[in-house]
This record gives structure tokens, C-alpha cells and sequence, in this order.
């Protein structure tokens, strides 16, 4: 089953902390868990400063600039990975070397019907 784990972090807090990962790190690790078959994407993100959000109501598009919603943590990226279940998912999920400053959502991915 694919799982999504969603890095989020302070912007200010990512790259400044003691304990933050440097971008060599993430690329290793990410480059480690591909060659295992353990991840099948993933990717970081520019800061929210570069998001749009689009939304469309009753046929009405509306485009703004920056995220959905105001947040002390921002999504700074992604990692889509195979796994058993939960429990496996979580497991990659506690190496993500941004978890020792920021916080990773673990999701499910849901496919669509057809």
C-alpha cells in the first residue's frame, strides 16, 4: 500500500536549528530508501512565499497567493513510499531526517474508483 509522509516544519526553524538536516542528508537518505524499493517519489518544496492557491466555486475560479490556511508549520515536502501497513509507514517515516525539527503526517494514499 502507498503511504504519503508530509514534512512539515517552520521555515525559519528547517535550515536554522542545531539539529536541522542539511540538504546532502535528505538527498542520501532519500537516494538509500529509492535503491531499497522503499520509496517511490517524493520531494522537497519551495517556500509557501512561491504557493498559489486556486479554487473554483460554482464555476467561479479564485487565485490567490501563498497556502491555504496560516500555519506555524508549513508543508516543506514529500515522500511517497511502499509499505505492509501503518506501522511500516511510520517506521520510514521516524528516519526522515526533517522529523528532528519539524513533524511528519503519514497518510494513506487513496486510489480512485474508475
Amino acid at each position: 500500500m502507498k503511504y504519503v509522509c508530509l514534512v512539515y516544519a517552520d521555515e525559519q526553524d528547517l535550515h536554522g536549528l542545531p539539529d536541522s538536516p542539511e540538504d546532502a542528508e535528505c538527498h542520501a537518505f532519500s537516494q538509500r530508501q529509492l535503491e531499497a524499493g522503499r520509496m517511490v517519489g517524493g520531494q522537497a518544496l519551495q517556500p509557501v512565499a512561491a504557493a498559489t492557491t486556486v479554487r473554483v466555486r460554482a464555476g467561479e475560479v479564485s487565485i490567490t497567493d501563498g497556502p491555504f490556511a496560516e500555519t506555524r508549520e508549513q508543508l516543506a515536502g514529500f515522500y511517497l513510499v511502499e509499505a505492509r501497513d501503518l506501522n511500516e509507514a511510520i517506521r520510514f517515516a521516524q528516519q526522515i531526517p526533517p522529523a528532528r525539527v519539524g513533524s511528519i503526517e503519514v497518510r494513506p494514499v487513496r486510489e480512485l474508483d474508475t
